[in-house]
């Protein structure tokens, strides 16, 4: 398909987006233009909490960054679980009225993570990013929405707890350093009480200075599975999956036990993977078999998806047409979900 033609493939989470044309595997960071986010960045926990900057960061991804015209592409729009309709009928409001594009689907990112990481239509994804981590039920390509969990919760608020017991102990570093740091040296434990007695680890700073790092290293990561460590009062991240499944009807447990799929960029931090299958083999139906899908590019899982998905020759068939949004109105992106 030649570019021109190609559907543009868009997800913005809760602290980055990224763009790029179905079917190739570069993809545009649009955040890193820092011109078009003098204002607080538009999506929280997962939703648009102000329209005009992200019309604005929209604007910024088709014609500078892309350098395109939407009005020769479809766009897919990855969608976070739980978002209300409102929402929805407003960024096809946009994309149709303001953009002109010819066609829109809007595809739920764990369905979209679940076909990247595992080329699967039945699974459990988790899907944990900036701002939100939520479990996602599905059976052949349709998500159980009654299974559905959502925790407000994510790699932003590990970075903040992260800061704050740095600065107790009298280090005092932010922003990307920070990011750095979680991401580089902090870990999930296989063993929390014995990771207790492991000795410290130096970390060294851009510019060549170090810091020591102590039980915050996996503590920080920890409330993940244990969020009472943070003051959240909520199930932990294993006992979400374990929790959606048990929602869904018994005929399908073993379909959605069988691939359980990581997505997002707070399930790379290291060890996450283990530990989530040493705790759901803890909480699983003696004898069922499980597997965890967590490739390494799992952090861009939902956009690799959309890519695949939005080159197939059946996607204009679920996408919404400008003729489609012409007859009814926004509300067609709810009566015409692509699951």
């Amino acid at each position: 398909m030649e570019n021109e033609l190609a559907a543009i493939v868009i997800d913005c989470g809760s602290g980055k987006c990224k763009a790029g044309f179905a079917g190739m595997s570069l993809i545009s960071n649009a955040q890193s233009q820092r011109d078009i986010l003098t204002l607080n960045y538009p999506v929280k926990r997962g939703i648009i909490t102000n329209w005009d900057d992200m019309e604005n960061i929209w604007l910024h991804i088709l014609h500078s960054e892309l350098h395109t015209t939407p009005e020769e592409h479809p766009i897919l729009i990855a969608d976070t679980p739980l978002n209300p309709d409102s929402n929805r009928e407003r960024t096809a409001q946009i994309m149709f009225e303001t953009f002109n594009v010819p066609a829109l689907a809007m595809s739920i990112e764990s369905v979209l993570s679940l076909y990247a990481t595992s080329a699967r239509t039945s699974g459990v994804v988790l899907e944990s990013g900036d701002g939100v981590t939520s479990t996602v039920p599905i059976f052949e390509g349709y998500p159980l929405r009654h299974g559905i969990l959502r925790w407000e919760f994510g790699g932003n608020d590990l970075t903040e707890h992260l800061l704050k017991s740095l600065g107790d102990r009298g280090s005092y570093v932010h922003g990307d350093v920070l990011t750095d740091i979680k991401e580089q040296s902090c870990h999930v434990a296989l063993d929390f009480d014995q990771e207790q007695i492991a000795p410290e680890k130096t970390h060294e700073l851009p510019d060549g200075k170090a810091i020591i790092l102590g039980s915050e290293r996996f503590r920080v990561p920890e409330a993940l599975f244990k969020p009472h460590l943070v003051g959240e009062d909520t199930p932990g991240v294993h006992e979400m999956i374990h929790n959606s499944i048990m929602k869904c009807d018994v005929d399908v447990h073993r379909q959605l036990y069988s691939r359980i799929s990581l997505s997002g960029g707070t399930t790379m931090l290291s060890e996450f993977a283990d530990r989530m299958a040493k705790e759901v083999e803890a909480l699983a139906p003696v004898g069922m078999r499980f597997r965890i899908a967590a490739p390494d590019y799992r952090k861009h899982a939902v956009w690799i998806g959309g890519s695949i998905l939005a080159s197939l020759s059946t996607f204009r068939g679920f996408a919404c047409s400008r003729q489609e949004y012409d007859e009814m109105g926004p509300i067609v992106v709810n009566r015409k979900q692509w699951h």
